[in-house]
């Protein structure tokens, strides 16, 4: 599949948009970021939770960097045969990675359906 990057950021931001506001509002310190590919090169990883769960802040605080969640473009394009199997990607691996922001791992994250 093919999508040229703006349409691509238009449609995590569509995606994002769709997600309960009981997930996002939560949300502190935390910018989405949309990149062609992990830096690997590879095209397996759809997304990164770069930061520091909640779960884990201790002495978190003011003149933090903020946390990245990143949604690779590239990867989900090979993966997906048309928009609405990549709308369904795309928020499936936001959810993922918020629910990283949140301390739920990987395993959790499988148990719930979501990994």
């Amino acid at each position: 599949m093919e999508m040229d990057p703006d349409a691509f950021e238009q449609l995590v931001a569509d995606e994002l948009d769709r997600l309960p506001d009981d997930m996002v509002d939560g949300l502190e310190n935390v910018v989405f970021v949309v990149e062609d590919r992990p830096e690997d090169g590879s095209l397996d990883l759809l997304g990164l939770y770069d930061g520091l769960a909640v779960t884990e802040r201790g002495n978190y605080g003011m003149g933090e960097l903020p946390d990245r969640i990143v949604v690779y473009r590239e990867p989900h394009l090979a993966q997906c045969a048309d928009e609405a199997e990549l709308r369904t990607e795309v928020h499936t691996t936001l959810v993922h990675e918020i629910a990283h922001y949140y301390g739920i791992d990987d395993a959790q994250l499988h148990e719930m359906g979501w990994a």
